[in-house]
């Protein structure tokens, strides 16, 4: 699985606008940490299939999927939430979803990474 470094711009500036003010229908997803066991805070954009809620990791093998995958407890927002990640052959649609979504913004990664395997997506289940 492959990561493309995101644009100095998006993760210096965008970032942290989009999260400080909501903007458009991104979120913030705050995942544990591999080693520092610190919260990460990073803007997703979560997309909705068949009734399930699904992050879609654009950039491929990026920090904030490798820490999901190490602690399955994150936060979107102010919901808790468990993250299991999807096999690769049930992608698809997901990623068509995310695609549609997110429009523009994401046509640069996904032509450099097309397949399915290098973007992990994670279906998350509401805890109680």
């Amino acid at each position: 699985m492959d990561y493309l470094e995101p644009p100095w711009l998006n993760r210096a500036v965008f970032n942290r606008i989009v999260m400080a003010i909501g903007l458009g229908p991104v979120e913030t997803l705050t995942a544990v940490k591999r080693v520092t066991k610190q919260p990460q805070k990073v803007p997703v954009t979560p997309v909705e299939v068949d009734g399930v809620k699904y992050l879609v990791s654009a950039y491929g093998q990026t920090q904030w999927a490798k820490n999901v995958r190490a602690n399955p407890n994150v936060k979107l927002g102010h919901d808790e939430y468990i993250a299991a990640e999807t096999p690769v052959g049930a992608r698809k649609p997901i990623i068509d979803a995310y695609k549609a979504k997110v429009g523009r913004a994401v046509e640069k990664p996904f032509r450099q990474l097309p397949d399915e395997a290098d973007h992990p997506v994670f279906a998350l289940t509401a805890k109680n």
